[in-house]
């Protein structure tokens, strides 16, 4: 079922957004040569735990994860595309970094994510993360009333395929409120034109996932969760929650 939000709920949203904006600015500002993803994942709880919220991800497990997961932030490094989890390997000059981070506040959700280079960026990883970020604007800009979701697919992903990238095989954006994960999924490829039909007081986490190579294939870690590309090339990751209003999209997240 597809829940439409209240002016008043979308408010309640972005508070829990500003939370998880506040998290991820704080994780990029503590993020450097010799920082441990460990270490980045309290820096996101100390944020959470001030703000009086409640970390999304840490103990989610859904169906098919083998375990809960551990972290209050998803630490993605290198060929790591999502679901790092965070662990005590020091980060090294020009790793290519994304992290993911959601909280409740008050019972509702904001989920959103950043990719960023520690230290020096390479072009090609600098590239990378320019065109994720650029299609997460598409896909931003494409979320308006009366609009299909083919619309907001076709945004993210087809300027993307045009730039040679691939798009994370089976996986994209979701619905988000009561619970971090709602309906329905919101797909980084697609026709224009078709699918659900937008409308005011919709809630979705907009989220590309771009690898390097054109290809779209991973493969899963032993930890059950955290997800590579298939060829070992680096990947990016952005996201931010999306209210559709009658005014046009309002991202919640931001800080």
């Amino acid at each position: 079922m597809i829940e439409l939000k209240t002016p008043g709920q979308i408010a309640s949203m972005r508070a829990a957004g500003r939370v998880v904006g506040q998290a991820l600015r704080e994780v990029r500002r503590n993020a450097r040569v010799g920082t441990t993803p460990l270490e980045l994942d309290r820096t996101a709880e100390a944020v959470i735990d001030e703000a009086g919220a409640v970390p999304a991800f840490r103990g989610y497990q859904p169906s098919g994860a083998p375990t809960p997961f551990p972290g209050v932030i998803c630490a993605s490094v290198n060929d790591a595309v999502v679901h790092g989890i965070p662990d005590d390997t020091e980060l090294a000059d020009g790793d290519l970094v994304s992290i993911d981070c959601g909280a409740f506040v008050d019972g509702w959700c904001g989920d959103a994510a950043i990719s960023f280079t520690v230290g020096s960026a390479s072009p090609a990883d600098q590239r990378l993360i320019d065109s994720t970020e650029a299609a997460l604007r598409r896909g931003i800009e494409a979320a308006v009333a009366d609009a299909k979701l083919g619309d907001v697919a076709h945004a993210i992903g087809a300027p993307a395929r045009e730039e040679g990238y691939g798009l994370l095989a089976d996986h994209g954006g979701h619905g988000i409120g009561r619970a971090m994960h709602e309906a329905p999924h919101v797909p980084n490829e697609g026709r224009p034109g078709r699918g659900f039909r937008l409308r005011a007081g919709l809630v979705l986490a907009i989220e590309p996932m771009l690898l390097p190579s054109g290809r779209d294939h991973y493969r899963t870690d032993p930890d059950g969760w955290t997800l590579r590309t298939a060829d070992g090339g680096r990947a990016a990751h952005c996201e931010h929650t999306v209210a559709v209003t009658e005014d046009g999209p309002v991202v919640l997240t931001e800080p």
